[in-house]
């Protein structure tokens, strides 16, 4: 039973390994900014189980017709993500490769490139975007949970030890806490970074000669 989360963690060489973790920094990591870390673990651990089961009822019929590779990365849970994100985006189009394509059509793009990605497994590719894009138009709607649960488990452990991980960004469980997050990012606060002080020196001093009065030069003095 443990399989059914572990196998995201599974690698065969270094390749699989190095995309894995680009799909891990550009999928997940945007993902995790638009839901929390208390959401995206518990996402995470859900659309792992849930692809795990899809592939197992489809194997059986696929494997009938040409070989299923076993799945196996972080890809299913990627592709999960990406169907979230592309259903629920109000973006019409999206430059993909410098091409402008549909966003509904994106995830299935990424899916035609993903099976050129050593041991991947399109079946558990395509299990985790069908599962990822159910939960986004709202199929899956009891998986969701209010902010205020996840303010509070920002604060329960294990979530309260990754907050203090140096080196680790942690996104908070609410909206509003994670706009002022992002805001504190983009308008830091006074003092926060180092000023450069300028001089600006005064007009030099006019000879004496040159500071008297008009009308004295005038009169010869």
């Amino acid at each position: 039973v443990h399989r059914l989360v572990t196998y995201i963690f599974v690698y065969e060489d270094l390749i699989s390994l190095t995309c894995g973790a680009i799909i891990i920094w550009y999928f997940a990591g945007s993902f995790e900014k638009n839901v929390g870390t208390v959401k995206y673990c518990f996402l995470t651990i859900t659309f792992a189980i849930v692809s795990a089961f899809l592939y197992l009822l489809l194997e059986t019929v696929v494997s009938r017709v040409s070989e299923v590779e076993d799945a196996k990365g972080f890809m299913p849970v990627a592709f999960a993500t990406l169907g979230v994100s592309t259903t629920r985006s109000r973006m019409k189009r999206m430059l993909v490769l410098g091409v402008r394509v549909p966003v509904v059509l994106v995830p299935w793009f990424m899916l035609c490139i993903a099976w050129f990605i050593p041991h991947s497994s399109l079946l558990s590719n395509l299990c985790g975007l069908l599962a990822g894009e159910a939960y986004g138009l709202g199929y899956c709607f009891c998986l969701d949970f209010p902010e205020s649960v996840a303010s509070k488990l920002d604060w329960v452990f294990p979530f309260s030890l990754l907050k203090r991980i140096p080196g680790l960004k942690y996104i908070p469980g609410s909206l509003a806490e994670r706009i002022a997050f992002e805001s504190s990012r983009i308008n830091p606060a006074p003092g926060a970074y180092p000023t450069q002080s300028y001089y600006c020196s005064s007009p030099p001093a006019l000879p004496a000669f040159q500071m008297q009065h008009p009308k004295a030069q005038s009169q010869g003095f």
